[in-house]
């Protein structure tokens, strides 16, 4: 029975230990600063609940003391202090962010590491890169990777078509960040919340522009073997121009705060979201330009007796997939491990990464 910790009870944090706790041979604690998001959590008898300041360094480590593994869902802005505790206490480190600078530090931490330090593990970052990392090692070379992911409401009905479905934080620090690239074999960053295109999937039409963060660390993998790739944030028509008005005109980019104060008082929440996946690669194979795509949806659907989001389920089950296969030696044990290391028919098969099987999950009723 391994010991794991869950940084944040909030939405994705108490999912993951649910996931955790339903499996059965994981001893879950989950900590949180605030004692009512400790109370609210629906996770079973093999999660316990801590009230903990992971802000201070030395209760962190103490109770840290003796876990196989800590998994942060925690704001960005915390990544790299549970980060650092959690290399003193030579205990694996796994994490959700999104934010490139947090992630260059665990890099830099897991360089004398002990144990595994493995970032970005949820959707995107995290399954997107496994599975472009998937199609392109079928080609002999690569032209272009586009890597494209969103968490939309079934049933948009608001100006912005969007609610909110997971890390207010962490929607404004993608929409506002510069975000990487490869351009005509040159990595470089591009503007955030640019670059606007549109596709139809599936009879619906979506439009996909720059977001920061979720290449993870594919653009320094893929250096000098790929001529162009990107990632892209899939909403529905009509949310970039008035995110661009929100941000830019009004320079709410200067006043995150303000902004997110906004959103959280004027999007509501919904369990009825989809999760759509959809990479396309192109390049050379047996002589001839070939192209390839992956493109899935996930539904909300029921999850241990809980109605739980899409996208609370295709992160939850990212982190603990990838924690499943470093439990079972499937991964190393120590430095820093990226997710296109890992392997798709691997992490398909796992009980948690099932969720992403093709066959769609039987969906709730609303």
């Amino acid at each position: 029975m391994k010991k794991i910790m869950v940084v944040g009870a909030g939405k994705i944090g108490s999912t993951i230990a649910a996931m955790l706790g339903a499996a059965g041979d994981y001893e879950v604690t989950v900590v949180d600063a605030s004692p009512a998001a400790l109370a609210s959590i629906k996770a079973g008898p093999r999660v316990q609940p801590q009230t903990l300041d992971v802000t201070n360094p030395v209760a962190l480590r103490a109770a840290l003391k003796g876990q196989f593994a800590v998994l942060s869902a925690a704001p960005f802005h915390l990544t790299t202090a549970i980060a650092e505790a959690a290399v003193a206490e030579k205990v694996h480190y796994l994490d959700l962010t999104e934010d490139v600078a947090s992630t260059r530090r665990v890099r830099e931490l897991a360089a004398g590491a002990q144990s595994a330090l493995i970032p970005q593990c949820g959707l995107a970052p995290g399954f997107v890169s496994i599975v472009a990392a998937d199609l392109c090692r079928r080609f002999d070379s690569l032209h272009s990777v586009r890597m494209r992911v969103g968490a939309l409401p079934q049933f948009p009905s608001n100006a912005l078509n969007y609610n909110l479905t997971w890390s207010t934080d962490g929607v404004i620090n993608e929409y506002c960040e510069p975000c990487e690239a490869i351009v005509e074999g040159v990595q470089r960053q591009v503007p955030p919340l640019a670059e606007r295109e549109e596709f139809s999937l599936d009879g619906v039409t979506y439009e996909a522009f720059n977001t920061s963060g979720g290449l993870g660390t594919l653009c320094e993998t893929l250096q000098g073997k790929v001529t162009h790739l990107n990632y892209k944030t899939i909403r529905y028509p009509g949310h970039a121009a008035i995110m661009k008005a929100l941000l830019n005109d009004l320079r709410l980019r200067e006043r995150r705060d303000v902004l997110k104060d906004i959103l959280e008082n004027s999007l509501p929440t919904t369990m009825q979201d989809v999760v759509i996946v959809f990479v396309t690669v192109s390049g050379q194979r047996d002589g001839r330009l070939m192209q390839e795509t992956y493109a899935h949806k996930v539904y909300s659907h029921v999850v241990g007796g809980v109605l739980r989001s899409a996208i609370q389920i295709t992160t939850a089950a990212g982190i603990c997939t990838v924690l499943d296969l470093l439990a079972a030696g499937r991964l190393p044990t120590r430095g820093f491990i990226r997710q296109e290391d890992i392997a798709l028919a691997d992490f398909l098969a796992n009980r948690f990464g099932s969720a992403f099987a093709k066959h769609p999950p039987e969906r709730a009723a609303a």
